[in-house]
């Protein structure tokens, strides 16, 4: 039996998915991909080849409908606008052509829960005045999240424990859970970790794009600690006290294997990729990824189109001639420079993000197809216990057939093309994060004992 009742999608909806998915009937019907996850991971059960060429796209259309419709569906990152989010300029309540994460979207698609990302980008040096600075917009940012559950009571409650998620699933509503993308503004007080955790936060991606005072970022070549700081291993610990996933999407590798062996509790990356499918310095590779199974955590991965799969040459000088065009630096340079220039270009930064959207969807060298092979690889090398989804909608995420909520359920007819069964997908698709947000609830009770 279902665990809620979903709205049924209409005659309509599943054409649409059997249009945007259709160019790998073909491909799929038969046998089961060849060296896929499918044929090389023992650790779970997939349809058998006499059932996949028995059943007819109308059949494998229906049963995907069904197991998405009964499964659990958890975003692990989506990010706000900022402060204007919950708030008449942005109202996440409507079908809002903003945002690709909204109430209305996240309901024709069946995606019961989401976290939303409490982020800030860093914004002066390792010192109080900036910590100060971050921390004041990162409180901001908790009251703009904290609006939505006013603004739209009948369609969302905050969830703040694994099993809110499930209740709240089961009574039609969406389940919002907080997250905060960079521990920058954290400071240099441990003692903001508990406020952040009384204000909802149940993870935190400890960096970003930067080091900062809690471990060395993927980005800078350079590292800064060698890993995590001596700050940062309180940080880690005081997370596990308190019921805090640890997040390493954006942090280098040697602070990923730092955190493993520091933390008590599993582990996330709530958006990232695997790295022997594109070697892209946020992705993780294949080490990682055993080494992420052995901790018990999970990968969530993200469907964001440069971390799927490299850019193609005519790509990037599109790019490029836009940011001419606007006479704005390249997302690198532009944190570089200093705060007040930063804040003259945002407008620009603003119009070049719409217009890298545009030109995104004109290549659409990305498909679901590209997603889900990551979903395939990380399941080969981590196994089916280890793999779930982090779109890192409205904060570049979004691919053509899977650009917002509205179209989750072409994922799951791909995994369902592909042959994974109804309890891997329930897996992928929320049960495996859902599973680690326990891990992390109850290592915290045995810590607080």
């Amino acid at each position: 039996m279902s665990l809620r009742m979903k709205p049924l999608v209409a005659a309509a909806a599943i054409l649409v998915v059997a249009v945007v998915l259709s160019c790998s009937v073909k491909q799929h019907s038969g046998p089961l991909l060849k060296n896929s996850a499918l044929e090389e991971a023992p650790d779970f059960q997939t349809v058998s080849k006499d059932e996949a060429e028995a059943e007819t796209e109308a059949d494998l259309l229906a049963r995907a409908k069904r197991i998405h419709d009964d499964a659990v569906t958890m975003d692990s990152h989506v990010d706000i606008t900022g402060e204007d989010y919950a708030s008449e300029k942005v109202d996440p309540g409507i079908d809002n052509p903003e945002l690709r994460c909204d109430l209305v979207k996240m309901k024709r698609g069946g995606l019961d829960g989401v976290f939303l990302a409490v982020y800030v980008g860093q914004r002066g040096g390792l010192d109080k005045a900036g910590y100060k600075k971050v921390h004041d917009i990162a409180l901001k940012r908790f009251q703009a999240i904290h609006r939505l559950f006013e603004m739209h009571p009948a369609k969302c409650e905050h969830a703040v424990t694994a099993d809110d998620v499930v209740r709240i699933a089961k009574t039609g509503k969406r389940a919002i859970a907080i997250g905060v993308e960079n521990g920058y503004p954290v400071g240099d007080e441990i003692a903001n970790l508990e406020r952040f955790y009384d204000l909802g936060a149940r993870y935190i991606t400890l960096s970003h794009s930067r080091h900062n005072q809690i471990c060395d970022s993927s980005g800078p070549e350079e590292p800064m600690h060698n890993g995590l700081s001596a700050f940062g291993k309180q940080v880690v610990a005081e997370m596990n006290r308190l019921g805090m996933i640890c997040d390493a999407s954006h942090i280098s590798e040697k602070s990923f294997y730092d955190l493993l062996q520091v933390s008590k509790a599993p582990i996330m990356a709530s958006h990232s990729g695997c790295s022997a499918l594109n070697p892209h310095d946020r992705n993780l590779t294949d080490d990682q990824l055993r080494a992420l199974k052995k901790n018990g955590g999970v990968i969530q991965i993200v469907a964001l189109d440069s971390f799927l799969k490299k850019e193609p040459q005519a790509f990037l000088d599109a790019l490029a001639a836009a940011r001419a065009e606007l006479g704005i630096p390249t997302w690198e340079e532009f944190y570089k420079l200093p705060e007040n220039e930063r804040k003259a270009l945002r407008g620009k930064m603003e119009q070049y993000w719409k217009r890298r959207n545009t030109i995104k969807n004109e290549f659409a060298y990305v498909t679901v197809k590209d997603f889900v092979n990551h979903i395939d690889h990380a399941v080969k090398i981590a196994g089916i216990d280890h793999v779930g989804i982090g779109t890192d909608f409205d904060g570049g995420g979004g691919i053509p057939g899977f650009d917002n909520h509205g179209e989750a359920l072409n994922v799951t007819v791909e995994l369902v093309r592909r042959g994974y069964s109804e309890e891997a997908i329930k897996k992928i698709w929320g049960g495996n994060l859902l599973r680690v947000w326990r891990e992390v609830e109850q290592v915290a009770s045995d810590l607080n004992r």
